[in-house]
C-alpha cells in the first residue's frame, strides 16, 4: 500500500511521464515448465505449450514489452536409490527444480522480470528459489484456491503440488527428513513474507500452520467481505510494507472460479471472478515491485475445447495485466495524431 500511495502523491505530470514510460520500461524473460508429476491429472505439463500457441508471447508484445523466450526447461532424472514416503514421484520433482531455478535466476540476472508458465504447482519451489538466488529478500503473493503448505507428513495425497510453500519456509525446514538431490534449495523464505489470496479449500494441518505463525491468509470470505481491492493492498502491505524486496507472484488459475476457469485439475467452487483476478495484477504492477510471476495449472486435457478455450483466455488477460496492460486503454505516445482526424487550420 506504501508503494501505491507514494505514486498517487506524486504529481500529476510525473505519474503521466510514468504512464508513458510502462510500456517500453516492461522487459520480460519466459520460462516455459511443462512439468506434470507433482500431480496426478494427465496433460497439464502442456501448459506452456497452449499458452504460447494461444500468442501470450505476442500478447504481452503488443502492448510494449520487450519479450525474449527462454524456452522449456528439460531435465534428466538422478535417481536418489530409495522410496521417500508420501513424495510422489520425488526423482523427477527434484532433477526438474533445480533446472527451474537456474533458468529463473538467469532470466533476472538478464535484467528482466521473469514469467514462468506451468505445468503443476510444484513448480513454485524453483521458480521462487531462482528468484531468491538473484534478488535476495523476497515477498511471495500465494494466489490460489489451496494453501499448498502439507508436508510429507501431513499430506493427505503425497502430490507434490500441495507442498512447494512448506518447501520453502524457514519456520517448517525442521518438520522435513533429509532430501536427496536437493541440497541446492535452502529454505530461506521467512513465513510471515508470504500473503495468500483466494483460499478456499484447506487442509486441517495447514490450517494449524497459517493460524500458529499467524500468516497473512486471505480467504474468499475476506474478499467477498472486504473487496479485492482492499484485500490485495493489505496483502501487499503486510509482505512488503516499504516495497523493498522484490515481489514473487504465484497465480493458480484454479484460485479463479470454475466458472471462469474450468481446464484445471482441482477446481473448488466459488472462486475468484476474473475480473478480480485481473485486479489483483494491475494492482501488483501498480506498486513496481513485482519481479517474476507463475501462471500454473491450466490442464488443455480437462473439459471441452470450449472449456480450454476460457481457460486459456483468463489466464492470458491475468499475465498481460501483471505486466501492464491497461483495460482503460494503454497510453498514448507524446504529438500522436488521431489517425484521418485534421485539424480545422489544416483544412
Amino acid at each position: 500500500m506504501n508503494a501505491i500511495r507514494r505514486i498517487l502523491q506524486q504529481p500529476a505530470k510525473s505519474v503521466f511521464a510514468r504512464l508513458l514510460s510502462d510500456q517500453a520500461a516492461c522487459r520480460v524473460g519466459v520460462v516455459g515448465v511443462p512439468f506434470e508429476k507433482g500431480q496426478r491429472n494427465t496433460g497439464v505439463s502442456r501448459g506452456p505449450e497452449v499458452l504460447r500457441a494461444a500468442g501470450v508471447i505476442q500478447d504481452l508484445s503488443s502492448f510494449g514489452c520487450d519479450v525474449k523466450d527462454y524456452g522449456d526447461v528439460k531435465y534428466e532424472v538422478v535417481p536418489v536409490g530409495k522410496q521417500l514416503s508420501n513424495m510422489r514421484e520425488y526423482d523427477d520433482f527434484a532433477a526438474c527444480m533445480e533446472k527451474v531455478s537456474s533458468s529463473v535466476k538467469q532470466v533476472l540476472s538478464d535484467g528482466r522480470l521473469c514469467l514462468s508458465l506451468g505445468g503443476d504447482h510444484s513448480m513454485g519451489v524453483g521458480t521462487i528459489d531462482g528468484h531468491y538466488q538473484a534478488k535476495g529478500d523476497l515477498a511471495v503473493l500465494w494466489i490460489d484456491a489451496h494453501a499448498d503448505i502439507n508436508t510429507s507428513a501431513t499430506s493427505p495425497t503425497g502430490n507434490l503440488h500441495g507442498m512447494p510453500v512448506a518447501l520453502l519456509v524457514k519456520e517448517l525446514a525442521d518438520y522435513w527428513p533429509y532430501l536427496p538431490n536437493m541440497d541446492w534449495q535452502v529454505p530461506m523464505l521467512s513465513i510471515k513474507n508470504i500473503a495468500y489470496i483466494g483460499l478456499r479449500s484447506v487442509d486441517e494441518y495447514e490450517r494449524l500452520i497459517l493460524e500458529k505463525f499467524g500468516v497473512t491468509a486471505f480467504a474468499m470470505e475476506d474478499v467477498e467481505r472486504l473487496g479485492v481491492h482492499e484485500v490485495t493492498q493489505r496483502a501487499l502491505e503486510a509482505i512488503n510494507p516499504n516495497g523493498e524486496r522484490s515481489l514473487h507472484v504465484s497465480f493458480d488459475i484454479d484460485s479463479l472460479d470454475p466458472l471462469e476457469a474450468p481446464s484445471t485439475g482441482t477446481t473448488e467452487r466459488g472462486g475468484l471472478s476474473l475480473r478480480e483476478g485481473v485486479h489483483i495484477m494491475e494492482t501488483v504492477f501498480a506498486s513496481g515491485t513485482l519481479g517474476a510471476m507463475d501462471l500454473v495449472e491450466v490442464n488443455p486435457l480437462i473439459g471441452s475445447e470450449k472449456d480450454v478455450k476460457i481457460t486459456v483466455d483468463a489466464a492470458k488477460q491475468v499475465v498481460r495485466a501483471g505486466f501492464g496492460y491497461k483495460r482503460r486503454g494503454m497510453p498514448p505516445l507524446l504529438n500522436q495524431e488521431i489517425p484521418g482526424y485534421q485539424k480545422a487550420d489544416q483544412k
